[in-house]
């Protein structure tokens, strides 16, 4: 592809958000991608490979803090993997034109955006809600608590695989319900810490099928990286709920135009 400064600003911009806000990534940047008149395939393949590189650095900075459950990265990484392998092979498999691959995957884009923007609205109401009524089983591991987490291990990688989106936003809301005493810092590093061997698995088999600009994967890293330092610095000086309410908007308004 070739050099496009609004990529390189886009990335900027992306990596800025998630940085300042941990909510962003695939949610903003395929939309994006889109909007430059990229194809859904390769928009999302390139998206997921992107999603793993600048999220690789998270792992480091949330295990030196201590914020990884390790545990629980297991246990969704075993149902999120498979996932991701099965659906890959469901796409390459499946005998038809890219048309109608791009449109499927288009209207499922539109509604992982839809669910991503009302996950971000309601993400503090929700949590607060688990954690109300959070009994003596969110105490300890149970046989049931580690099955429901492969459980939206497995819907997570279905959902990453042929969208990009779902791995942060989803996946956090979704461990509140299961996990609902464990601190919002630990939720957040277990999910980091599981969104980059799924993102990087279904990024590799999206590269295989020939879904992959790595021209374009230079460039958004070229202004995501610089991006994502610049927001960590700034994050909590930011009125964290303004910028999560706009995202969310922008995100539902997104997902609409690519359903309707």
């Amino acid at each position: 592809m070739d050099f496009q400064i609004g990529l390189v600003i886009a990335g900027l911009v992306v990596g800025f958000i998630v940085g300042l806000t941990g909510v962003g990534g695939g949610s903003l940047m395929t939309p994006i991608l889109l909007y430059f008149n990229i194809p859904p395939t390769t928009a999302v393949g390139t998206d997921l490979l992107y999603a793993a590189f600048t999220k690789a650095g998270g792992i480091f900075v949330h295990n030196k803090k201590g914020n990884i459950n390790w545990k629980i990265t297991g246990w969704l990484t075993l149902g999120s993997v498979p996932a991701a392998l099965i659906t890959l092979w469901i796409l390459h498999s499946i005998k038809t034109d890219i048309e109608t691959i791009n449109r499927v995957i288009k209207q499922s884009l539109g509604w992982a955006l839809l669910f991503t923007s009302v996950a971000i609205i309601f993400k503090q109401k929700l949590m607060k809600f688990s954690q109300k009524h959070a009994g003596d089983k969110f105490h300890s591991e149970s046989t049931t608590q580690n099955m429901l987490t492969i459980g939206i291990g497995v819907l997570l990688g279905a959902t990453v695989t042929l969208t990009s989106i779902g791995a942060g936003a989803l996946g956090t809301v979704t461990l509140f319900f299961l996990y609902p005493l464990l601190p919002t810092p630990k939720l957040v590093g277990t999910e980091i810490a599981h969104a980059v061997p799924l993102t990087l698995v279904a990024g590799i088999g999206h590269a295989s099928m020939g879904n992959l600009d790595l021209g374009l994967l230079g460039q958004l890293l070229m202004g995501s990286l610089p991006g994502i330092y610049m927001g960590s610095m700034l994050s909590g000086k930011v009125p964290d709920q303004f910028l999560r309410n706009a995202i969310a908007v922008m995100l539902f308004l997104a997902g609409y135009k690519l359903i309707f």
